[in-house]
């Protein structure tokens, strides 16, 4: 009954937390698109793409485009897909027209096409990432993703692949080629911008080892690098020897001197090396 009351706050403190993590992403998000993808007509997928081709060809105001669309489309989420999207993506349905509503009349801060796919994506995917570590969703796209995923069957990379393949083509038809081309740099920039949002810039660096002074090696990565080793069982395919594996990872500044050390101790000891784009547990992130 005592952790069931204590759970309960927590519930309501990532809750809150994870809201504005939301309002907080979806301002960067209204920013990047009045500031950069707007005045710059890159229509670089989603809602907000598509708004920017009807302010184009209709002038229809790109927030009230982006309301009129997210609405429905939320609600279409819950009556298909179930509640499971919650709170949060309800406060992104609304937050983010209303941001971009809000700094409408801000003067852009370049009129030149590629920065503005540039800075945009940034924006843009600065705001989505910050959104994601919320637990969050703006709707639009990744909605009807869903939705679509749901009776297709196709991944839901796919889905928004394909979704947003549309817009930006449309943005060929309605603007020329070479706004379509801008556009795909914007949607490159957002993908790679969330991935640092996520997963940070920090690289690590995971090493596989092979070698016949296992111990050795072992107890000189703890003692001289202090990294923790882990021992894998493992059997070589021509011989059927058992050969134990060396597992081990490490920040991308200690990768040298762990390669030193392994080719100081064993020269001929086989090392695979991988990157680790994120660690969690003792020595790097907190879970």
């Amino acid at each position: 009954m005592k952790k069931a009351r204590n759970e309960a706050p927590n519930r309501m403190l990532s809750t809150v937390v994870g809201i504005i993590y939301v309002i907080i992403g979806a301002g960067f998000m209204a920013l990047a698109f009045n500031l950069f993808l707007l005045p710059n007509q890159i229509a670089s997928g989603g809602i907000s793409g598509l708004s920017v081709i009807t302010k184009a060809v209709f002038g229809w105001e790109p927030a009230y485009l982006q309301g009129a669309i997210n609405v429905p489309l939320f609600i279409l989420g819950i009556i298909v897909l179930g509640f499971e999207f919650g709170i949060k993506t309800l406060v992104g349905t609304f937050a983010l027209p209303i941001f971009i509503y809000a700094s409408r009349n801000m003067e852009p801060l370049t009129t030149e096409p590629l920065l503005g796919a540039l800075f945009g994506g940034i924006g843009v995917g600065l705001g989505l990432g910050i959104v994601f570590r919320g637990n969050g969703s703006t709707g639009g796209v990744a909605v009807l993703a869903q939705i679509i995923h749901k009776y297709t069957g196709f991944s839901l990379g796919a889905s928004v692949a394909l979704i947003d393949g549309l817009i930006v083509t449309t943005a060929a038809i309605v603007f020329n080629v070479e706004q379509a081309l801008y556009a795909l740099i914007g949607l490159y920039v957002t993908s790679k911008t969330i991935d640092i949002v996520q997963i940070g810039l920090g690289r690590s660096k995971m090493v596989l080892i092979i070698t016949n002074h296992e111990d050795e090696v072992c107890h000189a990565i703890l003692r001289r690098i202090d990294r923790g080793v882990t021992r894998v069982s493992a059997m070589g395919g021509y011989t059927d020897d058992e050969r134990p594996l060396l597992m081990c990872v490490v920040e991308q500044s200690e990768f040298t001197k762990l390669k030193q050390l392994v080719k100081s101790i064993d020269s001929s000891a086989f090392v695979i090396v991988m990157d680790a784009s994120e660690v969690l547990g003792e020595g790097f992130k907190r879970v």
